[in-house]
């Protein structure tokens, strides 16, 4: 998106009235969110549920790697867009936040195609570590699928020039969207390089 599409869409949202809220509209968006959301969600378990391909000539050993940095550098885009609407720097906030969702959707993809073909790798911790490595890997996992649908919908809201709305589901999907993208990291080093196999 150019500075210059970027400044008018920020502008139009702001200075102008929002999009005709319709309650067909509405219903018709949260219906493609949660169907979305679902489909995702039951997506990702039946590859998690499902043997890697046998034979695969495709080498994921780099995968896990990336997808900590792509976890890493949302949280990093979602704290500088936290930043920078607090300061009224909305196209940039914008501009955080799309990059935080597109590397997120990045993350998502890459994470499926690793566990389509690896599978899934156990952890090799005991004691305190293990029991520190699950609670923080369930936590992960229930609050991973419900990130989706909050961003989502908070994306939606602002898309649409709803920012009083936007702004009270941002509250809730900020602290968990970095929870989710912060624990990531520290499952990964956990995972690959603190616990032993």
């Amino acid at each position: 998106m150019r500075a210059a599409s970027v400044d008018a869409f920020v502008y139009n949202r702001r200075m102008g009235s929002p999009l005709p809220n319709t309650r067909a509209r509405e219903r018709l968006a949260a219906v493609a969110i949660a169907v979305l959301s679902s489909a995702v969600i039951v997506g990702v378990a039946l590859v998690m549920a499902t043997r890697p391909a046998a034979g695969a000539a495709l080498d994921v050993s780099w995968l896990p790697l990336l997808n900590a940095l792509l976890n890493a550098s949302s949280a990093l885009l979602l704290l500088a867009g936290y930043v920078f609407i607090r300061r009224r720097r909305v196209t940039a906030h914008l501009r955080c936040m799309l990059g935080a969702f597109a590397l997120s959707a990045l993350f998502l993809v890459s994470y499926v195609v690793y566990h389509a073909r690896a599978g899934s790798r156990p952890y090799g911790g005991h004691g305190a570590t293990r029991a520190i490595y699950f609670v923080l890997l369930i936590s992960h996992v229930i609050l991973a699928g419900a990130i989706l649908p909050l961003a989502l919908t908070t994306l939606h809201r602002a898309w649409r020039g709803e920012f009083a709305r936007h702004v009270r589901i941002a509250r809730r999907t900020l602290p968990v969207w970095l929870y989710v993208s912060v624990t990531g990291v520290v499952i990964y080093v956990m995972l690959y390089h603190l616990s032993s196999r």
